[in-house]
């Protein structure tokens, strides 16, 4: 199967239509259920059909199932979607990033970050992302009880430090790690909650929050920079490719676009991989045939050596899990749009200033694209015998002009670190259901104690 990924049709594609979601309140629409729990009404929306009316607010809104749609959506993003507005806390700890940002702006910041993420710079990265893990293994003992979500955060974060900042400074990663908690916590309330629709003027207990938790960001980001401005002009971290890069006119970046940017990539290099490596931990604590597989893969490729770079693409099982594990949890859970003058989704002209809203949790777990949708098979992604996807049925990185610059960092990170803690352990994870928490990932209810097993 594949997406359609050109011009829309003048006539609806699949036999699209658009159908009634669940009624709302007057003035909230149907805030006050997804609010509750805006996984699962993302699910209510899918059976309702693949392209259902809905309201947040008095924001007029579609919800869309269909791959195609999807595709539609990531791929005319820019030329017939643009970015919504986001909320306070959103905007305070991204600031106008590259997520943000939109139009000559956005292309203008894509083309100055793009080269530091490029496939010959993540294989830079690739060796300190394998020794952080190697010192993370070399720690850990057999029977050791542990925090597996503060270990894979700690980990992240410091693979993350040193990556993009070229540091190796404890209060660095620790200010800014605290920081990010209040933001990812205070930016998953405003989401879901009243603060989504109350205008950016109006004083809250959790706005004041996010500015103070901005503020450390801003001024831990700032001694940074400034200490990279003062010393060495040839470094390989990302913030010295990001500070000596030039546009088409020979302009810099500004020093409030670096803040922007860094923090955008500290997010997708530390709280996304962080978050997919505890699902993993999770889902192979609860599937021990397939832990056996990834084991057998280990021992193969690897035997007694840790891994490298060049591993990663013989890493086929391991990359597997990881793309199954961000089937089962997406760390990044919705994608947005609002239609500009002419859009148009599965041949049907979709009103302008109309929201268009997918998630990739709801789509990723659809039995029409991904039989037996709750059970993990890494299996589906064999390259030569797994199943055959449909293209935008499985979007964890977004897709079209304004996927995630980051995307192979993080498979590549995801993977090494995978190798390198799995080479050695196991992880039995403590039983009870983990409940997946939306916020600005998806992340777990609760602490996710583990005990430590050696291979």
């Amino acid at each position: 199967m594949s997406t359609q990924t050109g011009p829309a049709l003048d006539t609806p594609s699949r036999g699209h239509a658009f159908v009634a979601g669940p009624k709302g309140l007057p003035l909230l629409g149907n805030l006050p259920q997804f609010g509750k729990n805006p996984l699962a009404f993302f699910e209510l929306l899918r059976g309702r059909g693949d392209m259902v009316r809905w309201r947040f607010g008095r924001n007029r809104c579609v919800f869309i199932s269909d791959p195609d749609c999807i595709g539609e959506l990531l791929t005319e993003t820019e030329r017939t979607f643009d970015q919504p507005a986001l909320g306070v806390a959103f905007r305070a700890v991204l600031g106008n990033g590259l997520i943000v940002a939109r139009g000559r702006d956005w292309r203008r910041k894509r083309s100055l970050v793009q080269p530091s993420v490029r496939p010959k710079q993540v294989k830079s990265y690739a060796a300190t992302m394998a020794s952080s893990a190697v010192e993370l293994a070399d720690a850990w003992s057999d029977g050791q009880r542990v925090d597996i979500k503060r270990e894979m955060a700690a980990l992240t974060q410091k693979i993350a430090v040193r990556t993009i900042f070229g540091v190796d400074t404890p209060a660095d990663s620790e200010a800014i790690g605290r920081a990010m908690d209040v933001a990812q916590l205070e930016i998953g309330k405003e989401f879901a909650g009243i603060g989504a629709l109350l205008p950016d003027w109006v004083p809250t207990p959790g706005r004041a929050r996010i500015r103070k938790a901005a503020a450390v960001i801003d001024s831990e980001v700032g001694r940074v920079v400034a200490r990279h401005r003062d010393g060495e002009t040839e470094r390989p971290d990302l913030l010295s490719r990001l500070l000596t890069a030039v546009d088409e006119s020979g302009e810099r970046l500004s020093d409030e676009e670096i803040r922007d940017e860094t923090v955008t990539l500290y997010i997708g290099g530390h709280e996304t991989t962080s978050s997919t490596l505890v699902w993993a931990w999770y889902l192979l604590s609860r599937n021990p045939r397939v832990r056996a597989a990834l084991a057998e893969e280990l021992e193969r490729v690897l035997g007694d050596r840790e891994p490298g770079f060049e591993d990663y693409a013989q890493l086929t099982y391991a990359q597997a899990v990881v793309k199954e594990t961000l089937r089962l949890y997406p760390t990044i859970w919705l994608i947005t749009g609002v239609a500009k003058e002419g859009a148009r989704l599965g041949g049907l002209p979709i009103e302008e200033g109309t929201r268009v809203w997918s998630s990739q949790w709801s789509t990723h777990r659809d039995a029409r694209w991904f039989p037996e949708p709750e059970e993990f098979r890494p299996e589906r992604w064999d390259p030569e015998d797994g199943d055959e996807i449909a293209e935008y049925a499985w979007f964890p990185f977004g897709g079209g002009p304004r996927v995630c610059l980051g995307t192979r960092f993080a498979m590549v990170e995801s993977v090494l670190i995978l190798a390198v803690l799995a080479r050695r352990f196991e992880l039995d994870v403590e039983p009870g259901v983990i409940e997946p928490v939306p916020s600005l990932t998806l992340q777990p209810d609760r602490d996710v104690l583990a005990t430590v097993r050696a291979r």
